[in-house]
């Protein structure tokens, strides 16, 4: 038996690169430790390999992995090459997979049972949305303007396949933290046969962050259940999914966690687990392990050893730390701008309602085409990328989003581009 635990624990160190100073998953396992102390942003920006012929400031789409967490990444692949199916069904099939999601349930304050890998939040969304089970003929979903468009589709296609109806919530520009919940219990009410509602934490379109756990609670009192969108916001807002209040969360690990791409999971709270139908008939799991919700088939299990590095990693820092400079990132570049008559900021000036991504438009620019004209203008003359958005409800926009590798001078390059771009 000790001869066992030592193999074990031999290709947990191996495949998840801690003799080569990766925490990995054995940390996991062994729920150890303290992360490293806290580099500061100074030490921070340098683990980041960028691209020097552009500014870029479009890491909503997805974040850079780190240097260390790359490496890491590039290890298991070697690693997972090298030692194939006997690998994945001898040891990481039967416990490397169940360490990983060990630490990511406490990394996210839930229950081990309540959380499900996936290959990033569309999936863990479109599943606990197509699998909702107490919708019934008559009633209604409710969704809003700033929602994911994949999700919206989700929940239309699921009001047509139960015969219920649907209404659609436009947030109002500008947006304040009591117009945006007057706005939700005015629809709430105006709607009384509405069950479920669909919320974004951090819009993808403004970057606008909704008072999610009061809203959740004015849906609770009338018996109206809320799947949350945290893609944007988990690992770049300062909170755990306990905080929100809702009992179905779709995330995203390839955003602001920095992980290789094609990573989230979905949480479903575990009394509530009967309401999330199994996914497509899965059988491979009992209907009562939330896992049976999710049938994704071969996954990139390489990207899937890296969660342990990547969480590691995104420790180094607090996460309060992480969000503040986020938000200081994103003040300092809208408080250069904020006063130009031509420009309009889509976020308000509660720190409470922006993290790191903002939107802007030029004033008489509301066209989507024209916005990308736009955005192509900043990439082209001015080395800056970003990326146009439609939606909000004074039309189409340009999205800014700097990380925690962006510097105060590459914001400056953008400051100084919108003030030219303002004038002409």
């Amino acid at each position: 038996m000790k001869q066992a635990n030592k193999s074990r624990r031999g290709w947990m160190r191996t495949a998840f690169g801690i003799a080569a100073g990766a925490p990995g998953i054995l940390a996991a396992a062994e729920k150890t430790a303290t992360p490293p102390a806290a580099p500061g942003w100074n030490g921070l920006g340098p683990s980041y390999d960028i691209a020097t012929d552009i500014v870029n400031l479009e890491n909503a789409y997805y974040g850079i992995m780190s240097r260390p967490v790359a490496e890491d990444f590039k290890r298991n692949i070697d690693y997972l090459n090298l030692h194939n199916s006997r690998f994945l069904r001898r040891e990481f099939d039967r416990e490397g997979i169940e360490a990983i999601r060990a630490q990511l349930a406490q990394h996210a304050g839930v229950g081990v049972k309540e959380i499900a890998l996936t290959r990033g939040a569309t999936e863990s969304l479109q599943n606990l949305i197509a699998n909702y089970r107490p919708l019934a003929a008559g009633e209604g979903v409710m969704y809003g303007n700033l929602d994911y468009d994949t999700m919206i589709d989700a929940m239309d296609d699921l009001a047509r396949r139960r015969g219920a109806g649907v209404a659609r919530v436009t947030i109002p520009e500008p947006a304040s933290r009591q117009n945006v919940i007057d706005t939700y219990e005015r629809a709430l009410t105006q709607h009384p046969r509405t069950r479920l509602l669909l919320l974004t934490h951090v819009s993808h379109r403004t970057g606008l962050a909704i008072p999610v756990a009061e809203i959740v609670r004015l849906a609770r009192a009338r018996n109206v259940d809320v799947i949350v969108d945290i893609a944007q916001s988990w690992g770049q807002l300062d909170f755990r999914i306990p905080d929100l209040g809702a009992d179905f969360v779709g995330a995203n690990l390839h955003k602001w966690v920095g992980a290789p791409l094609g990573l989230g999971f979905l949480y479903i709270k575990e009394s509530r687990l009967a309401d999330i139908d199994v996914q497509l008939g899965n059988t491979i799991h009992p209907a009562n392990d939330i896992r049976a919700r999710v049938n994704a088939g071969t996954v990139n299990v390489a990207a899937t050893m890296t969660i342990p590095a990547s969480l590691a990693f995104h420790a180094r820092v607090p996460l309060a730390e992480r969000a503040a400079r986020l938000r200081a990132l994103r003040e300092h570049w809208v408080g250069q701008v904020l006063a130009l008559p031509q420009v309009q900021v889509l976020t308000p000036q509660d720190p409470a309602m922006y993290g790191a991504v903002t939107s802007f438009r030029l004033r008489g620019r509301t066209g989507f085409d024209e916005n990308v004209a736009l955005a192509r203008t900043l990439a082209d003359d001015f080395g800056i990328f970003t990326v146009a958005r439609s939606g909000p409800a004074g039309g189409a926009c340009i999205r800014v989003t700097p990380s925690y590798y962006t510097t105060h001078a590459d914001l400056d390059k953008l400051v100084a581009a919108i003030h030219k771009l303002a004038r002409s």
